[in-house]
């Protein structure tokens, strides 16, 4: 065997994508599609790469109807060639080490498994199926929120996610659009309703609703106190309203064109609110804070409306008896 033969063999190898490539090629035959996900390559680097490698004898590949599959070549593979590559797999270098790992997760996730990497950021990653509505509803299932009143609607598509957990479902907005797609798409589920409503006058008579959700309503209502006093009145001694909204900000250039009134309420201004509304805060605090720019936090706040004077003097004379 002439020099060339080896001064080939060394110009395939000597460059870092080619060796990953064949590095991953040893250890099972592969799509491109595959090598593109695992090594983050573009498309065209790595159809390049394959080219090269093909025509030198180095790897070989496999048609299955439009999709082309590759693997090394080991039997025909130059003695160098194949000497270089295992030095370059036994070693512990971080690259191929970081191809190998992103290659077990490609593999798990097609069957279906999660990979060990994923430990401790699940929330980042996706699985099949692994949604925050199919988690909603199975949250929802553990649930009986009786009869629910979801204030500033819109469409229903955030309440859809625990309509099983509701006895009954009422859905108020101030837009009709808003009311009448919330219809079609719950309509079904029984004891439903929904109506086009001032969230500061509702038209239900006081102690309806076990359960009134406040869902980035607050932001866009005229008069938030009177919004959330009418939740008071509404509920019934012992009833809850959940709360979410944005924290306190400036960003009124962003949220303005979405019809915001008001640039959000922070944990304490929300807690004076409810209280003010005649609730007893339960908590009051920032859940959660957007990833991207400008990094909106929301705020959770629940409050129980206080137990009337008549059933505080039933419950005291039952814990006497007792």
């Amino acid at each position: 065997m002439d020099l060339s033969h080896y001064v080939s063999a060394l110009n395939l190898l000597g460059d870092e994508s080619r060796l990953r490539l064949c590095a991953l090629l040893r250890e099972r035959e592969l799509s491109v599609t595959d090598l593109v996900r695992v090594t983050g390559l573009a498309q065209s680097r790595v159809s390049t790469h394959l080219a090269r490698l093909r025509e030198g004898g180095f790897v070989r590949d496999r048609r299955e109807g439009q999709h082309a599959f590759y693997a090394l070549a080991v039997d025909t593979l130059p003695g160098s060639a194949r000497m270089i590559l295992d030095e370059a797999i036994a070693g512990a270098d971080a690259t191929l080490e970081r191809d190998r790992r992103r290659l077990d997760e490609l593999e798990a996730e097609r069957r279906g498994a999660l990979p060990e990497s994923f430990a401790g950021e699940m929330e980042r990653h996706y699985s099949p199926g692994r949604t925050w509505q199919s988690l909603a509803a199975g949250f929802a299932a553990l649930v009986r929120l009786g009869d629910v009143l979801d204030l500033g609607s819109g469409d229903g598509a955030a309440v859809s996610a625990i309509a099983t957990g509701c006895r009954t479902l009422t859905c108020v907005d101030a837009s009709p659009r808003m009311v009448a797609a919330a219809v079609e798409r719950l309509g079904a589920f029984p004891g439903f309703r929904a109506l086009v409503a001032d969230a500061g006058a509702l038209p239900f008579a006081a102690a309806s609703f076990d359960t009134a959700l406040v869902f980035h309503t607050l932001t866009y209502a005229e008069h938030p106190a009177k919004a959330l006093a009418e939740c008071a009145r509404v509920l019934r001694p012992g009833g809850r309203v959940v709360l979410l909204s944005l924290d306190e900000h400036r960003q009124r250039e962003v949220t303005a064109p979405y019809g915001e009134r008001h640039a959000g309420f922070s944990p304490a201004a929300l807690g004076s609110l409810l209280t003010a509304a005649g609730l007893r805060v339960t908590s009051s605090a920032v859940a959660c804070r957007e990833p991207r720019k400008p990094h909106f936090q929301v705020v959770l706040a629940t409050a129980e409306k206080p137990p009337s004077e008549r059933t505080a003097r039933g419950r005291e004379g039952a814990a006497a008896k007792r």
